[in-house]
């Protein structure tokens, strides 16, 4: 129940002429993702370009995973500009520097 809901107010409903699915899957991220798309007809749809180059460096990309080992395309979304700009913003307020980069530095 909780994740129709979750999906009906991310997408609005479905849309008509669509069919959509659901599942919970356990496991870990890659591999639990392309093993629920497993079919050629299938689209998997993960986001792109998460975490900072540390966390990148302790834990696989989950969506590189996908895009190397799906049987069905992959559409990588990117975060939006917005979001990205409050975890940059978010970062610089914990180390204590500037809300905004000083220009020419």
């Amino acid at each position: 129940m909780r994740l129709e809901k979750a999906l009906d107010d991310a997408f609005g409903g479905t849309p008509t002429g669509v069919r959509l699915s659901s599942e919970v899957v356990r496991g870990e991220s890659g591999g639990a993702l392309v093993s629920s798309a497993d079919r050629p007809d299938d689209l998997l749809v993960v986001g792109a370009g998460g975490g900072s180059p540390i966390r990148r460096a302790l834990r696989p990309s989950v969506t590189a995973y996908c895009v190397n080992h799906a049987a069905c395309p992959v559409l990588a979304v990117p975060k939006p500009t917005l979001q990205r700009e409050l975890e940059a913003f978010r970062r610089r307020r914990v180390w204590h520097l500037p809300a905004v980069p000083v220009e020419g530095h």
